[in-house]
C-alpha cells in the first residue's frame, strides 16, 4: 500500500515533494554524467579510485530490462556475474538490487554500478546538489552516505553467490562542480552506515508479526471511509519524530496524532531523551509547576530548577519595566510646558 495514497485518503496529504524544476535539472546531470557509455564518470571514478588500467572504448554496457522487479533484479544479478568472469570494467545503469525488510523483499535501484577488473563492485550516487571547493553540504553527504549503504548490503548478496566479486565499502559520489553543471566526485567511505543499517535491518519486526497482531479484518484500503482508515492506522503504533515529515508521506498524520496526545516526540529524540519518564507535554509542565513528579527526580528537579530561573527572570523584567515607565512619567512631569506642547 502507497503511503502517499493512504495519506491523502485519510485527509493529511504530505504537501512536499521534489519540484519539477529540481528533478528535470537532476535528470538532465545525470544524462550528462552517463552520456558516451559513462565515459566521463569511468574518468571520475579512475581518477578517485585507480586501477589495474584505465578504462577504454570497450567498457561493457549490459541490457538489464526484464519483466517486472523480480525480472530486472535478476537479470542484474546475472549481468554482474557475466561482467565479474570477464574481467574487464561494465558499467551497469539503474541496476535493479533486491535486498530482504523485515521479512519481505525490497527493490532496490541505484544510479549506476560499476564493475572494475578483478572483481570489485563500487556503487555510483550522482546527485545535483553542488561540491563547492571539493566539499559539499555535510548533511546531504550523510543522506547520499545512508542510501549508498543500502545498496552497498544490497550487492553483497549477490557477491556472495559470485566467484570473484567483492563489494567496495567506498561508494563514488558524484555532483555538480561549483555553480557550473560540469560533474566532479568524491569517494565516500560507508562502512560506519552499513554497519548502523545493517543492524537496523536485523531488529525490524518482520511483516508477518505485524500482521498477526492486527484486529481481525484490518484493512488499509484507501476506498474505506476516513474513520476505519484511521483506526487501522492506529493499530500499527507510530513511533513520530520530526525527522520524519522530511521521508514519510503518513509523517503529517502521526504529527496530529501526536500532538493531539501532547506527547513529547513531537519536539524531537533529543527532547524525548532528556525527559526519562515523562511522556507527555502535560505532565513536564506539571512536574516543572511542582503539582506532579518526584522532586528526587534529576530529571523533575532540572524542570523546577528551569522553572523557578524563568519565573525570577520575568519577575526582573518586570520590575525593570515598570522602572522605566515611572522614569519616563517623571520625566515628562517636569518637562517645560512649551515643550509638553510641543509633543
Amino acid at each position: 500500500m502507497d503511503k502517499g495514497v493512504l495519506a491523502t485518503a485519510l485527509g493529511s496529504p504530505a504537501p512536499f515533494g521534489q519540484s519539477q524544476f529540481a528533478f528535470m535539472r537532476g535528470n538532465a546531470f545525470e544524462a550528462k554524467v552517463k552520456a558516451d557509455g559513462g565515459a566521463e564518470l569511468l574518468r571520475l571514478l579512475y581518477e578517485r579510485l585507480g586501477g589495474s588500467f584505465a578504462p577504454g572504448p570497450d567498457v561493457a554496457t549490459p541490457d538489464l530490462s526484464a519483466a517486472g522487479p523480480e525480472g530486472r533484479a535478476a537479470r542484474t544479478a546475472l549481468a554482474l556475474r557475466e561482467a565479474t568472469a570477464a574481467g574487464g570494467w561494465a558499467l551497469l545503469d539503474h541496476p535493479m538490487l533486491a535486498l530482504e525488510v523485515a521479512g519481505s523483499p525490497a527493490y532496490l535501484e541505484p544510479d549506476a554500478v560499476v564493475v572494475h577488473p578483478g572483481g570489485r563492485w563500487t556503487v555510483v550516487e550522482i546527485k545535483s546538489f553542488p561540491m563547492i571547493d571539493a566539499s559539499a553540504d555535510a548533511s546531504k553527504v550523510g543522506a547520499a552516505a545512508r542510501q549508498a549503504a543500502v545498496y552497498v548490503l544490497a550487492l553483497e548478496r549477490v557477491a556472495a553467490v559470485t566467484e570473484g566479486a567483492h563489494v567496495a565499502q567506498r561508494v563514488l559520489l558524484v555532483c555538480p562542480k561549483d555553480f557550473s553543471n560540469l560533474p566532479t566526485a568524491s569517494v565516500v567511505d560507508v562502512r560506519k552506515q552499513r554497519a548502523v543499517t545493517r543492524r537496523q535491518l536485523t531488529r525490524l519486526t518482520r511483516i508477518e508479526d505485524i500482521a498477526a497482531e492486527l484486529p481481525e479484518g484490518t484493512t488499509f484500503d484507501p476506498a474505506c471511509s476516513s474513520e476505519e482508515l484511521d483506526a487501522a492506522v492506529a493499530a500499527v503504533p507510530p513511533a513520530y519524530a520530526p525527522e520524519c515529515l522530511a521521508a514519510c508521506e503518513l509523517a503529517f498524520h502521526c504529527r496530529a496524532k501526536s500532538r493531539a496526545e501532547g506527547a513529547v516526540e513531537a519536539l524531537g529524540r533529543g527532547v524525548r531523551g532528556e525527559l526519562g519518564g515523562l511522556t507527555t507535554v502535560a505532565g513536564v509542565l506539571a512536574a516543572a509547576a511542582g503539582k506532579e513528579g518526584d522532586p528526587a527526580d534529576p530529571t523533575v528537579a532540572a524542570l523546577r530548577r528551569a522553572a523557578a530561573l524563568r519565573a525570577e527572570a520575568l519577575e526582573s523584567a518586570a520590575v525593570l519595566r515598570a522602572g522605566a515607565r515611572e522614569a519616563s512619567s517623571v520625566a515628562g512631569a517636569g518637562a517645560p510646558e512649551g515643550a509638553a506642547a510641543c509633543r
